[in-house]
């Protein structure tokens, strides 16, 4: 079969994704056969490309996003057959969705929602399971109150998903960042109640709007360019949530609040096998939202044919940091 793999991390000026040629992936008893009809790429994607090299020439085939159809169940899998429409993100230790065919484990994933494309389905999976695990399942949120949350990056894949699911999923008050005018409009289309500019002083954005104190803050991009200011703006015995990579994690100022840290990673359930039958459940909660009107694909620019030019586009689009929403090659 046909897929995008290298072997030498590299960096995006020296970009050798090349179109390779591998067996069909063999399945196991809990495992789906997906032929993907579409993927999406997200800043984890960029990073293991940056970092990560082949230990033995197996190329490595990236891509956690997909959306397809099932060629081939295990002989344990309950809850799927051959012809379901499915979309899931994967696993970190496995083969990717950058191909035309991918193994993946059946509690991972989930039906993908009746009302929407292919398309438009591969752009959701891995932002929706990070978003809900670092809010929804968040037990200090305290989400059946009224609590305000500010979200950094709101324009992101994940911000964009965790405005959606914040409004259809609690009584939240949603503040997202965003600079730019498509951006701002981008945030307030998905819901959120006001959108401040983070290239000035939190601070100073959230007084303008009333607001002294938030409840939590969900930091999804440049979170080291925020954190030392961050306990200014952070309640006592508030939520500090984060997703992204800082190099210094210094939050030795939070302690007089009491604010309670949480570092998101969604690939842990999978890594540990730590419930990842969970995801698969999330996804299906995701798929009714989508159904129901209340949540809606953040696809923003579609590429046709996974080409090894089009997912260096779809790259070099993520390192600008000026993409917004999320970008999807369709594959069939």
């Amino acid at each position: 079969m046909r897929a995008l793999g290298y072997t030498k991390a590299h960096l995006i000026d020296q970009f050798n994704i090349q179109e390779i040629e591998i067996e069909k992936p063999q399945i196991k008893e809990t495992d789906l056969l997906v032929q993907i009809k579409a993927i999406s790429v997200n800043p984890v994607d960029t990073k293991i490309r940056q970092r990560k090299s082949s230990d033995d020439s197996t190329p490595i085939i990236l891509g956690w996003d997909a959306s397809g159809i099932i060629l081939e169940v295990g002989a344990d899998v309950v809850d799927f057959k051959i012809g379901d429409e499915v979309y899931y993100a994967g696993e970190l230790n496995r083969a990717g969705s950058n191909a035309e065919l991918q193994a993946v484990d059946q509690r991972l994933v989930a039906k993908k929602p009746k009302n929407i494309s292919f398309t438009q389905a591969a752009a959701m999976p891995l932002t929706s399971v990070t978003a809900w695990e670092a809010l929804i399942e968040n037990k200090s949120l305290e989400l059946h109150s009224r609590p305000t949350i500010l979200i950094i990056g709101g324009a992101g894949g994940v911000g964009s998903m965790a405005i959606q699911i914040l409004k259809a999923k609690s009584n939240a008050i949603v503040i997202a960042t965003a600079s730019r005018v498509d951006t701002i409009n981008w945030c307030k289309e998905l819901g959120a109640d006001f959108v401040i500019n983070h290239t000035n002083d939190l601070k100073t954005e959230l007084e303008k709007i009333n607001i002294k104190e938030v409840d939590a803050v969900f930091s999804t991009t440049h979170t080291s360019d925020y954190l030392p200011k961050l306990n200014e703006i952070i309640r006592p015995f508030g939520n500090f949530i984060l997703i992204d990579d800082p190099q210094d994690l210094n939050i030795s100022h939070f302690k007089q609040k009491s604010i309670k840290t949480t570092w998101e990673f969604m690939f842990s359930k999978s890594l540990f096998n730590y419930h990842p039958e969970e995801q698969g459940r999330v996804l299906s909660e995701i798929a009714l939202l989508v159904e129901s009107g209340k949540i809606k694909s953040t696809l923003k620019q579609t590429l046709e044919g996974l080409t090894t030019a089009n997912l260096k586009k779809a790259h070099e689009t993520l390192e600008s940091s000026k993409s917004f929403g999320k970008i999807v090659l369709n594959v069939n």
